[in-house]
């Protein structure tokens, strides 16, 4: 009963969004993906990453660096799993870029795949207290190229692209994922809502890749809690490269994963994009959810949310791929 008065809600707004021009019409599935101008290595890892949706799932950690050792978590692991996860996440708060960047070089040195995230406020700098506490005052003009506001926002985009240019000029590749759990409404740049969102992230993503030539970037784009009216948050898939969502529940989150599978075209992997309990290869198989990848997030949710019994079992289950598994021309 439930499910038959979500499709027919779906229709009905399907058809009254069509009829009053609101939605997103960039979403549109499509036979395959838009050509991207990736990098030969960025072009190397998304192939990777293509081919191994729906047949497998690649490991992925959140570091931290205030636990004693910027190894925290992958210390952690390697004790209790004796393996390490294919995916380090990283984040350029409080203008970390050197640190992150040498972090990420190390990592990719060693075979693996990197991922960058940014918490920062409004002005792009400070980390998660500023991102949840400044806001954009005029979306509009922030919006508009040539206002003072529109170049002061560029100006802040600009740190990180600097950032990024010296990854691209080393040959590395970055699963990008800015503006993360955008419609959940607790970050500045969902503050705006969903029009002001897109117009943020395709603005985001034609100054780094137009403007600053940066290949080197898989754009990710992270739902927080995908509802229906998901759609009116896309960018559009030109502007998407993989997406994905949040979820601190425990379990596969299937229906979490169905929903960010219905916004998004057939071509495109759908990632667990941060998660607390990782869930087990029964769990995923059960269902058939089939995320390419997670990302368990830093500190105690790796180490009280996942039983060290039940995290050996992943990190050691065929299904799940892990830094060793690898393909070894990934990395250098």
């Amino acid at each position: 009963m439930k499910k038959a008065v979500l499709i027919l809600f779906t229709l009905i707004y399907a058809v009254v969004s069509a009829a009053c021009g609101s939605g997103n019409p960039a979403v549109q599935p499509e036979a395959s993906a838009p050509v991207r101008r990736f990098s030969p290595e960025a072009q190397k890892l998304y192939d990777y990453i293509g081919g191994t949706f729906h047949s497998g799932i690649i490991s992925g950690q959140q570091e931290s660096t205030w636990m004693g050792s910027e190894q925290y978590e992958f210390d952690y692991i390697l004790d209790k799993t004796g393996k390490l996860p294919a995916i380090r996440g990283l984040d350029y708060m409080n203008d970390d870029f050197e640190g992150v960047n040498r972090r990420a070089e190390e990592w990719y040195s060693r075979g693996g795949i990197v991922s960058i995230c940014w918490h920062c406020g409004a002005d792009f700098s400070g980390s998660w207290a500023e991102s949840q506490k400044t806001v954009i005052a005029d979306w509009d003009k922030a919006l508009t190229p040539g206002t003072a506001e529109n170049d002061k926002l560029l100006a802040g985009m600009d740190k990180g692209a600097e950032a990024l240019k010296k990854l691209r000029d080393k040959g590395i590749p970055v699963l990008w994922r800015p503006f993360h759990e955008f419609d959940g409404g607790w970050f500045w740049w969902g503050k705006g809502g969903p029009e002001n969102f897109r117009k943020l992230w395709q603005t985001m993503y034609e100054r780094y890749t137009d403007y600053h030539g940066l290949d080197n970037l898989i754009w990710v784009l992270g739902f927080s809690h995908v509802d229906i009216f998901a759609d009116n948050w896309y960018p559009g898939n030109e502007y998407v490269d993989i997406a994905g969502a949040d979820s601190y529940n425990k379990g596969a989150n299937h229906k979490l994963y169905e929903s960010v599978e219905r916004i998004t075209p057939d071509y495109m992997p759908v990632c667990f994009h941060e998660c607390g309990t990782i869930p087990t290869p029964e769990e995923l198989r059960k269902n058939g959810t089939d995320w390419v990848w997670f990302l368990t997030w830093h500190t105690n949710y790796i180490t009280d949310e996942n039983e060290p019994a039940v995290l050996k079992a992943i990190y050691n289950d065929d299904y799940v791929i892990t830094l060793d598994e690898l393909p070894a021309d990934l990395g250098k």
